[in-house]
């Protein structure tokens, strides 16, 4: 009898030591719980798994990328007791994270959305940031310098430690990479650049909040981005006329302007109005010769973005050919130019992607100043 419930002791002892070992093996074999909703976005997706552990892949990092990341972000209460096959993932995070590094300037407005800028604790290219609340940032020296994304400082950014770098990449040949992973920091591919659609760029906030145990807001945040952007879009279709756009402008005797199935295309589009470029099929930019652009876009309406121009006389300067359109002789050209950071950045380009609501409604007053009669513009300004 005594041997009997020695034995007994004994199972039951074995088996409550073994319980956070049972845990392990069935973390491994997780089961997809749900996934997270996205709609507009083509690079991303996101999976929860019954463990609690969350699977972010990564489907389009660079154009016409031939491969795909995925990256599992576990709970640091869960860590202990979980194991995975570090051959599985690209990257495994133990999140919520507190100090990171990003190397685009579209990634601070998502930082600064979900309140966790002060995380950011390394950028390449300081300069280019525009925001002032990172720009503060820096000035405190909370947020370090680099160098450039195409050659970071590696010396420097190993010795900050972050929990992550949310690194992009043109293609899979940045080495710098390599050398951040070998020494275990993780390096998570951030694609939200491929984007060909207003909302599909900016969709990629949801791709930020699991890495900060934030994805009910960016969730929030999204939707109302996203109902700002279609009521605008709705509104713009009570417009009773449908104007003519020309974009773009000559570099080094090329015409670049964006293709009919782009980013920029569809702003257009949005704000009812006829892009001459819109029935091509570029997801890109178009290279033409002004001949070309001259025939198509000599009587259109309006003309937005040409370059970095911020005024008629520069524009002049540069080529006499411009003086051939209507909307520049009728002063109806429009530049993002001209809305800079303190230290020359463009705005545009940082937070354009994240607020496409913001664009679509300057465009609109553009083009329909009769149905946004007392809207200040946020990007857009006439050229001087």
């Amino acid at each position: 009898m005594k041997y009997c419930l020695l034995l007994a002791f004994l199972f039951q002892f074995l088996s409550c030591k073994e319980a956070p070992k049972g845990l392990e093996e069935s973390s491994t074999a997780n089961k997809i719980k749900s996934e997270v909703a996205i709609k507009y976005a083509k690079g991303f997706t996101i999976e929860k798994l019954d463990s609690g552990i969350t699977l972010i892949k990564i489907s389009s990092p660079w154009p016409n990328a031939e491969t795909s990341f995925t990256y599992a972000l576990v709970p640091k209460e869960k860590a202990a007791f979980i194991t995975l096959n570090k051959d599985e993932y690209d990257a495994i995070i133990t999140v919520p994270v507190e100090n990171i590094v990003v190397t685009s300037t579209t990634h601070i407005p998502a930082l600064e959305a979900l309140e966790v800028e002060s995380s950011l604790i390394g950028f390449p290219d300081t300069k280019y940031i525009s925001s002032e609340k990172t720009r503060a940032l820096i000035t405190n020296g909370h947020v370090k310098e680099l160098g450039n994304n195409e050659s970071i400082n590696t010396e420097l950014l190993l010795a900050l430690k972050p929990d992550l770098v949310i690194g992009f990449s043109i293609d899979s040949q940045n080495k710098t990479y390599n050398t951040i992973q070998r020494a275990n920091i993780p390096v998570v591919y951030n694609g939200d650049w491929t984007e060909e659609t207003p909302l599909g760029k900016a969709e990629w906030i949801k791709f930020f909040g699991p890495f900060f145990g934030l994805e009910k807001k960016a969730d929030a945040i999204f939707n109302s981005i996203e109902a700002s952007y279609n009521s605008a879009k709705s509104l713009a279709q009570k417009a009773t006329n449908t104007p003519t756009v020309l974009s773009g402008a000559i570099y080094k005797d090329v015409w670049y302007v964006p293709g009919g199935k782009s980013w920029a295309a569809q702003f257009i589009s949005d704000a009812k109005a006829h892009y001459i470029y819109r029935n091509t099929k570029e997801t890109g930019s178009l290279s033409l010769s002004w001949e070309n652009v001259l025939e198509k876009g000599k009587n259109a309406d309006f003309w937005i973005a040409p370059d970095a121009f911020t005024s008629y006389s520069k524009m002049q300067e540069s080529s006499a050919h411009y003086q051939q359109f209507d909307a520049f002789n009728r002063k109806n050209i429009y530049s993002f130019a001209a809305t800079t950071g303190a230290t020359g950045g463009l705005l545009y380009y940082e937070l354009a992607p994240s607020r496409p609501d913001l664009v679509l409604k300057d465009l609109i007053h553009i083009f329909h100043p009769e149905i946004l009669p007392d809207y200040e513009p946020f990007f857009f300004k006439p050229l001087k």
